[in-house]
């Protein structure tokens, strides 16, 4: 009998002892705009009405796997077709992984636009699909020519475009998407995790495209501490991935309080009403500023170029604001901070001490 392992180097993956996990910088005590949350809270009606609801909800009991209120609830609420098969997962997060784990046969590939949503590339390597990058233009627009001859050369089972893109929040052309969507011979996912400040969607489209998958969260429109995505696709399809899917993902509580919500959907989209007002503004001081590239943002975050974002990145956090620094996690995000749209006053004070950091 051979001797055990005495440690991790022995038994974990090589690809999986390169990675670095995602980091979440500790935010206690700070002013919050590195993770794209809503910054409003519920009213105290409805905190108390949910309150309620958690309280006399059976947690002894295992969650309903099909979720029966809260489907209906999602459809109505989102206009998701009622021909479309509906996946619900713990985040968005979740349905990334199931869907990679789904159609991670030997030598597939998955191509994404660069930079983009991390955890594309994360799900290949955990999954063991090869991951292909291609890059966008410099101004962050898709580069639609290189993108479809990736799409040819590589033969992807996968492709993954965020709509609007993260970390840049941009919208690529409609018709760019539909072009790739028809040239590829694999299954694409349109991840539109900021549609609530966008005001453009593929939902429409799920009964044209027999390849499509349509994903969402509701953690942007003020709800992340739930952790509940959902996708639309082509019932044969959902009907796949939902083998893959964990029996009892949602848990009991986020059912509850996610069908409840959907009940009360103007409350929600008031507040990203709200914000889409709040990026405009933050958007024209960002812009005011020296040395500071902006770029267009349709989501509930706004991408800059600064001076030096490493040093930058310090003070702000010296004066007690939390960012995103992106400088160093793709070339073309070189010198980049990324600013989670908050309050007015979070807004201001995030400008504040910008001038002071400048």
């Amino acid at each position: 009998m051979g001797a055990a392992p005495r440690n991790p180097q022995a038994l974990v993956r090589e690809d999986i002892l390169a990675l670095k996990a995602y980091h979440v910088a500790p935010a206690t005590g700070m002013v919050k705009l590195d993770a794209m949350e809503n910054p409003y809270g519920l009213p105290d009606d409805l905190r108390a009405e949910l309150g309620e609801l958690a309280a006399a909800t059976a947690l002894n009991r295992y969650p309903d796997p099909t979720a029966p209120e809260l489907r209906a609830r999602l459809r109505k609420a989102f206009d998701i077709p009622a021909d479309a098969g509906l996946l619900i997962g713990n985040g968005s997060d979740e349905l990334i992984t199931l869907v990679t784990q789904t159609l991670a046969r030997p030598d597939a590939v998955m191509l994404a636009p660069e930079p983009s949503f991390a955890m594309y590339r994360m799900n290949a390597i955990y999954s063991r699909m090869r991951y292909v990058g291609v890059p966008l233009a410099e101004d962050f627009s898709l580069d639609l020519g290189r993108f479809l001859a990736a799409v040819e050369e590589h033969r992807p089972a996968l492709i993954f475009i965020a709509y609007p893109n993260n970390p840049t929040g941009n919208l690529y052309p409609e018709r760019d998407i539909e072009a790739i969507i028809e040239a590829s011979s694999g299954y694409v996912v349109v991840d539109e995790a900021y549609h609530a400040f966008a005001g453009k969607s593929f939902m429409d489209r799920l009964s044209r495209y027999p390849n499509l998958m349509v994903m969402r969260t509701v953690s942007k429109l003020g709800l992340a501490g739930i952790r509940l995505g959902y996708a639309a696709a082509r019932p044969e399809w959902i009907e796949q991935f939902d083998k893959v899917r964990p029996p009892y993902n949602v848990n009991v509580l986020t059912q509850a309080v996610a069908a409840r919500m959907l009940d009360r959907i103007d409350v929600l989209n008031a507040q990203a009403a709200r914000i889409r007002t709040d990026r405009a503004t933050l958007d024209a001081g960002l812009r005011a500023l020296p040395g500071v590239r902006v770029f267009p943002s349709e989501a509930n975050f706004i991408l800059a170029r600064v001076p030096d974002a490493d040093e930058l990145y310090r003070r702000l956090e010296a004066r007690k604001v939390l960012v995103r620094n992106l400088h160093g996690s793709h070339p073309l995000l070189a010198q980049c901070l990324r600013f989670t749209v908050g309050t007015p006053e979070e807004n201001e004070q995030l400008l504040t001490a910008l001038r002071a950091s400048l």
